[in-house]
Formats: C-alpha cells, structure tokens, sequence
C-alpha cells in the first residue's frame, strides 16, 4: 500500500505559515533544493490542497522557461509537469485539467482506493488545510518535516484537534547550513 507523506516547512514553535498565510520565514537554499529534488524525483504522485495547487499551477507549468531560471526551476518544472497531482477541493472543476485527480468527496475512501493504486509515496506539499483533513482521518503515514530556526509565535499551526497519541518513528535527520533542520518520521503503527 502507498504511504502519504507530508512535506511541510515548519518553524521551531509548529507553524506552518504566519498568521495571515506568510511564508517569508522559510529558509530554502540549493543545498535544501537538492536534497529535497533527490527524494521528490523518486515520486510519482503529489497531493495538495486547492490553495497549494493553484499556487503551484501559477508557477511551475512554466518555471523553467523563464530566462533565469535556476537549475530547481528547471528541474521541478519537469518534474511536476509529469507527476500525477491530486487535489482535495470543493470548489474546483476538473474538466480540462490533464493528469489530475479532484477529491471533492468521500475523502477517507477516496484517498484509501489512491493508496491501493500503484507504488511509491504520495508527497503531501503544505497544504495545512489538506494536511488537517488528512490528520482527522488518519490517513498521513509519514512526516517529513524541514524544521526553520525562528519562532513565530502565532500562525497556522501543524497539528490541531489531535484525537489521540501518534507514535512516530524518526527515519532519518538532516541538519543544513542554514540552520534549518529536516526530520524524516513514519507513523509506528504499532
């Protein structure tokens, strides 16, 4: 069975974005895009929330055309031009859009039928909204977090409305020069 796994930049506190959706405090550099490219480029198939989505169909369709585009750009514009992009939203129409899937509905069994299909991990990017959805259901089975050294203090938070104790097992950890520091966990299903 597919695993879920959210990729989220976090600070120190547990905030996803600031208050107001900021994410001017996330700490990205090359030495982060390339680790982060070498995972990204063994997965097939990412999950966002209808927010996410439109921010990176605003961006990556064409992010390698530009003429200043970075190596990242040119990369992940490849790379999320031929993933197959699943996205939970009430509002949006699926008509017309290519090698996309829309969750509107039935969202456990939906998802449950995805991680039956295939092989690989599903990546989760942000998507706090998606991510609390997914958390209610049970349905995230790993956590790979890129930890930012600021405390913001008030935000959107990761983790809200936790039902009961979730057992995670650390796979790995990265420290990077910036400071920030990755943290890879799976849920111990134990």
């Amino acid at each position: 069975m597919r695993k879920i796994i959210s990729f989220m930049h976090i600070s120190l506190d547990g905030f996803v974005a600031g208050p107001n959706g900021e994410m001017n405090w996330i700490k990205v550099d090359e030495e982060i895009f390339d680790h982060v490219g070498k995972r990204i480029s063994k997965t097939d198939t990412a999950l966002y929330g209808r927010v996410t989505y439109d921010m990176m169909e605003g961006y990556w369709p064409t992010a390698a055309d530009k003429p200043n585009a970075s190596k990242h750009d040119i990369e992940h514009s490849k790379w999320y031009k031929d993933v197959h992009r699943i996205v939970l939203s009430k509002t949006l129409n699926a008509d017309g859009l290519t090698n996309t899937t829309v969750i509107s509905g039935q969202l456990a069994d939906r998802i449950n039928e995805i991680k039956q299909q295939g092989s690989g991990e599903i990546l989760l990017f942000g998507s706090p909204s998606a991510t609390h959805a997914l958390i209610q259901e049970n349905l995230i089975d790993g956590y790979w977090l890129f930890v930012n050294p600021v405390i913001l203090g008030q935000g959107i938070p990761l983790f809200v409305d936790i039902k009961g104790k979730v057992k995670l097992k650390l796979l790995a950890a990265q420290q990077f020069t910036s400071g920030v520091v990755g943290l890879d966990y799976v849920v111990d299903a134990e």
